[in-house]
C-alpha cells in the first residue's frame, strides 16, 4: 500500500465530472509578503492598504496572480499529475477580491474530453472554480491539458470539445 496518489489518468475523466479538490488554502499576509517578495508587485491597489482604502476597497486585496496560483494548484493532484502539458486557457475571469486570510477552495467540473491520434494521450477540458469561505467565486477559468492513458489500448471515448469563447467578454467581468 502506497500513501502517495498517482492521479488520474485520461480514462479516469468523466463529462460532467464535478471534483471538489482537497485541501482549503488559507492565504495569509505572510504567503502576500513572500509572494511580493519574490515576484514584486506592480500595482498600488495590491501595495498600499491607504491606496486600496481610497478607491473603495476595505484593505489591498491579495494580488490576483498569486489567488490564480492557488486555485490552480489545488487542481494539479486531481487533473494534471499525468499531464504531458497544459495547452491552453480560456474564459479566465476573477470574481470578487480575496484579501489576506481568506481561504480558498477549489471546484472543478469536466466539460469536454478527446483522444489524441497517438492513442497514447489525450485532451482533458476542465473549468475550475476558486471561491472563499463566504462561497463567492473569486477566479474561474477554463484550461485544456493533455494527459496521459493509463492503457493506451482502451477504446477512445466519443469526443466532446467545448464550445470555448475566442476573448473574455466585458460585460462577464466583475468589476469592483
Amino acid at each position: 500500500m502506497t500513501k502517495a496518489s498517482v492521479g488520474n489518468f485520461f480514462e479516469d475523466f468523466e463529462i460532467g465530472q464535478k471534483i471538489i479538490h482537497a485541501t482549503p488554502r488559507t492565504v495569509t499576509c505572510g504567503d502576500v509578503a513572500l509572494y511580493t517578495a519574490l515576484y514584486g508587485s506592480r500595482f498600488a491597489v495590491q501595495s498600499s492598504d491607504q491606496f486600496a482604502r481610497s478607491i473603495g476597497y476595505r484593505d489591498a486585496p491579495i494580488d490576483d496572480l498569486l489567488v490564480f496560483h492557488v486555485v490552480f494548484g489545488k487542481t494539479v493532484p486531481d487533473i494534471s499529475l499525468n499531464a504531458v502539458a497544459n495547452l491552453g486557457y480560456a474564459d479566465c475571469r476573477f470574481g470578487v477580491p480575496a484579501f489576506p486570510n481568506d481561504t480558498l477552495s477549489t471546484v472543478s467540473t469536466i466539460i469536454g474530453k478527446k483522444e489524441n491520434s497517438n492513442g497514447k494521450t489525450g485532451v482533458v477540458y476542465v473549468r475550475s472554480k476558486g471561491i472563499n469561505q463566504r462561497g463567492q467565486t473569486v477566479l474561474e477559468f477554463i484550461r485544456w491539458v493533455m494527459v496521459r492513458k493509463r492503457d493506451a489500448s482502451a477504446p477512445a471515448p466519443k469526443p466532446v470539445i467545448p464550445d470555448l469563447p475566442e476573448k473574455v467578454i466585458l460585460t462577464k467581468q466583475t468589476l469592483p
